[in-house]
């Protein structure tokens, strides 16, 4: 199995994780985010972390756009104690729509394979024009612009 075979198993097996601790039947690609902050692969890592990120700061982004989103439909999570949601029993096979995309995005920007790298999936995730992960990295003020730019340049200009 090549090294790109092998982290893209270790994310999406990460993200499958990610998304039972939610409670999700599927990964999402805010699964596959929370993934790659936890996986901690030097490149992908260092731009994170030059922007803040780590796992639980994105954690913490994940959760105030949750409660954002429920207070844009009128309902305040602070009025409710509600508990963490329940881990399901078993890991997801799914991949939602925004993992696909996600993929997608992150594989559409190289010719071949053997050029792939593991930024390529942070940047698949990071390019999203909408959805959880934008509005999440929006309300904590991260410049998912900039997070791109500093993905690219660690890229060989022909993959990026």
């Amino acid at each position: 199995m090549a090294g790109i075979d092998h982290y893209i198993n270790t994310i999406t097996e990460q993200g499958r994780r990610e998304a039972r601790a939610d409670g999700s039947p599927a990964v999402e690609a805010h699964h596959l985010l929370l993934a790659i902050a936890a996986e901690g692969e030097d490149a992908t890592r260092e731009v994170l972390g030059a922007a803040g990120l780590d796992h639980r700061a994105i954690r913490a982004a994940l959760d105030r756009e949750y409660e954002h989103s429920l207070g844009a439909a009128g309902v305040s999570l602070g009025a409710f104690d509600l508990p963490r949601a329940t881990p399901a029993g078993a890991l997801p096979d799914n991949l939602g729509a925004s993992a696909k995309l996600a993929l997608e995005r992150g594989f559409s920007g190289v010719g071949r394979k053997k050029d792939l790298r593991p930024q390529h999936l942070l940047l698949g995730v990071l390019r999203a024009e909408v959805g959880t992960v934008p509005r999440a990295l929006a309300l904590a003020g991260v410049d998912r612009a900039a997070l791109i730019a500093g993905l690219l340049r660690t890229l060989p200009a022909e993959t990026g």
